[in-house]
């Protein structure tokens, strides 16, 4: 009895992941079902909303208590919104209403501890008694989400929904709960509601293509790079050496893609396999030669929410050039502060706020000046694709560091401690991870025919090799996290032992970009 309630529970010290074999059991067992019921609309909506609640219980406890108060609160708003619009009265009070709750759930699970430490370094320790918050698995997506559909049912672009388990559906689809992608609810809530989810051959092979090389990129490059080598590096564990630094900047730039495109391209997988399409979320970004062209590649989702919702609500590019300056700025700059608040992530908004600015002041000023790579001539897209990349990746070292000291000492020993000495004074694992970051980049920067060759081979290979391919990778992920699991027991068990402090995971169950 014990190991059956142990089962459905949740444990706070270790949250569900989505690469887990017990999710992978959980799924097989919930497809079974899920055949039986496709057909049927309501019973199979229902079906879903029960086993995307059940997950996400089992990845955040009880704030499952929040994703619902979310849920009936802009369903029943919206519900208002669209009776004022049949009226012709003013939708604006709900709307305020419904961002105004939405908002205040953001700032109190993103910004509640930068503004308690804050007044208590300004006024001394304990002027606050604060016990810190914990950022909820998934809660800037779904609120993004839920405001969104109410904004869109404001304008016009969507009806609102008669039904809550359809409105649950949108909101807590289980494979994209965590880390999107960002839905636009025009396109998906017809598939809620669709009778027929037919999936054709070359949808099977789509479907298996990114679960696969989603688990490859999020398991075998992502976290090998960040167990094995950024997060030492970052802690300081691997000495001062510029190299090290160096590394551990291009080495999280690899890491923080290949963990939120390949998580995407499983969410992506995972849904075109039950019916339903989410859209693509990445396109290669680092191939990108303007900071314009990496914001239309880089998780395409927030990019255009963050557009059609903000941006645009800002004043867009309709009230003259310095205007729209200024607006891109604050686009990016919040978007930096959603991440998290603090200093770090401020900077990081403001840095690509700037650049987006100033790449419109040179294609304003500059004769010829192109906004994407495939408008320039061969070399002068190298360079360019080189340069967006540093200043990305130095976007990067903003986003990830603790705070803006270690910036400060990783950019120092760049500069001053640099020695190619210090890559055959690293042990092992180190090594290994260095080569799997540059067998990261290698991949990344292949031509996009080599994907589309790999999904031709798989769509073509029939059901019975499919099958075999996705377990061989669910195998091969299940081994990979048993060993990375191990190390880093293991590592903080020596932690433990040389500073006699207990040290808790943190972020357990979720990809990295989840703890931004």
């Amino acid at each position: 009895m014990d190991s059956i309630v142990e089962v459905f529970s949740f444990d706070a010290t270790q949250p569900l992941s989505l690469m887990s074999n017990y999710f992978m059991m959980a799924l097989l067992i919930f497809g079974v079902g899920y055949l039986a019921l496709r057909r049927r609309v309501t019973l199979r909506t229902i079906y879903v909303v029960c086993f995307s609640l059940f997950i996400y219980y089992k990845m955040a406890g009880l704030y499952l208590l929040l994703l619902l108060g979310v849920a009936a609160s802009d369903f029943l708003i919206a519900y208002r919104v669209g009776e004022c619009r049949e009226r012709g009265v003013s939708t604006r009070p709900w709307v305020a209403l419904s961002a105004t709750i939405n908002i205040l759930l953001l700032v109190y699970f993103t910004a509640s501890n930068f503004i308690a430490e804050s007044i208590n370094s300004l006024y001394g320790s304990g002027t606050l008694d604060w016990t810190p918050v914990v950022k909820v698995v998934g809660v800037s997506f779904f609120v993004f989400q839920s405001l969104a559909y109410v904004i869109d049912v404001s304008r016009g672009t969507i009806a609102p929904l008669r039904h809550f388990e359809s409105y649950l559906f949108l909101l807590s689809f289980f494979p994209k709960i965590v880390c999107g992608p960002l839905v636009k609810a025009r396109d998906f809530i017809p598939q809620i509601e669709s009778p027929q989810l037919a999936l054709s051959r070359e949808d099977v092979g789509r479907a298996v293509t990114l679960i696969v090389t989603g688990l490859f990129k999020f398991t075998l490059i992502s976290q090998v790079i960040g167990t094995l080598f950024v997060g030492p590096a970052f802690a300081s564990t691997m000495g001062d050496g510029g190299l090290v630094a160096l590394l551990a900047i291009y080495g999280f730039t690899m890491q923080l893609y290949c963990d939120f495109s390949g998580f995407s391209e499983f969410a992506i997988g995972l849904a075109l396999i039950m019916g339903f399409r989410l859209p693509d979320n990445f396109d290669a970004p680092y191939k990108s030669a303007t900071i314009t062209e990496f914001w239309r590649r880089w998780h395409i989702s927030l990019s255009t929410w963050l557009r059609e919702y903000l941006y645009i609500s800002l004043g867009g590019n309709r009230k003259g050039k310095m205007r729209t300056y200024v607006n891109l700025f604050l686009t990016m700059f919040l978007g930096g502060l959603w991440h998290g608040v603090s200093l770090t992530f401020m900077a990081w908004g403001a840095l690509h706020g700037i650049a987006l600015a100033l790449h419109k002041v040179w294609l304003s000023v500059v004769p010829g000046a192109k906004k994407v790579g495939s408008e320039m001539r061969p070399v002068w897209r190298v360079l360019a694709t080189i340069l967006t990349l540093h200043i990305v990746a130095f976007g990067w070292l903003l986003f990830n560091a603790p705070d803006m000291a270690t910036v400060g000492t990783m950019l120092h020993n760049i500069a001053h401690n640099f020695s190619f000495a210090e890559l055959g004074a690293m042990d092992t694992l180190s090594k290994i991870a260095v080569g799997v970051i540059v067998v990261g980049y290698l991949l990344h920067y292949m031509p996009r025919c080599a994907t589309e060759a790999l999904r031709g081979v798989i769509t073509r290979s029939g059901f019975v090799v499919q099958c075999v391919v996705v377990v061989a990778t669910i195998w091969t992920v299940a081994q990979c996290n048993t060993l990375l699991g191990a190390y880093r027991a293991a590592d903080r068990a020596a932690v433990e032992e040389f500073t006699g402090t207990t040290v808790t995971a943190t972020n357990a169950g979720l990809p990295a970009y989840g703890a931004f």
